[in-house]
């Protein structure tokens, strides 16, 4: 009878908290790069990305439900039973 090796669980990756982030050490140097581009601090690069997500999230926000017109509500009423 042969024993087969016991898989060793998978490493987990090391994260690295940056403005409240979690970033992989791949993350990280790909940040570190975009930030070095231009001309920011990693910290700074980070916050302005943050802020501009959250502008794009409220541009983003779906738009009211806009009341029926006229023609609508007319049809509507005209189906309804007497």
């Amino acid at each position: 009878m042969t024993t087969k090796p016991i898989p060793k669980p998978a490493a987990k990756p090391e994260y690295t908290v940056i403005a409240g982030r979690k970033l992989s050490k791949g993350q990280l140097a790909y940040e570190q790069e975009r930030a070095k581009a231009a001309g920011k601090s990693l910290e700074a690069w980070i916050t302005a990305k943050i802020k501009a997500e959250e502008a794009e999230a409220q541009k983003a926000k779906p738009k009211p439900v806009k009341k029926p017109g006229l023609i609508s509500r007319l049809l509507d009423k005209a189906h309804k039973p007497i």
